[in-house]
């Protein structure tokens, strides 16, 4: 389905979604409409699911990245269903994966310092019901953070 100009202009767009439809081209060696027509199929075919904008947690002060892992008390369908349900409400939690191992869940929350944090776990999270327990890992160093999916 992809070419390896559609290949290249979703690497484009990913490391500045900004850049105008005649400097893509420019890069692309191809025509503004062209580029046009493409970002439009990738669109249309969720290729391209949406533009965001990436924000620099150290300038609005929500810098403190935990991953938490979550263990429910059982594995019950309703449980698990309810306990994503749930989840998703918090804009703390950035991400929230479902794992295989020896926890069920690990969160990636996004607070100001430890202090809100110890509020969003006393306040929020350890309200959920079929939580049995939880593991907190507080980021010392970002090494690596991309949001660019080689195509």
């Amino acid at each position: 389905m992809l070419d390896t100009k559609d290949k290249k202009l979703l690497i484009l767009l990913q490391n500045d979604a900004k850049k105008t439809t005649k400097q893509l081209a420019n890069e692309l060696d191809l025509s503004v409409t062209a580029v046009f027509e493409r970002i439009k199929k990738l669109e249309k075919h969720q290729v391209i699911r949406k533009y965001v904008a990436l924000l620099n947690t150290e300038k609005i002060q929500k810098n403190f990245i935990v991953l938490c892992h979550v263990k429910l008390v059982q594995h019950k369908k309703e449980y698990i269903s309810q306990f994503e349900r749930e989840i998703t409400q918090f804009p703390e939690v950035l991400e929230c994966f479902h794992v295989s191992g020896d926890h069920d869940y690990i969160l990636k929350i996004c607070v100001r310092d430890i202090q809100e944090y110890r509020e969003f776990m006393v306040g929020k999270l350890t309200n959920l019901q079929h939580i049995a327990s939880t593991q907190s890992s507080f980021m010392i160093k970002e090494v690596k953070n991309s949001t660019v999916i080689e195509p």
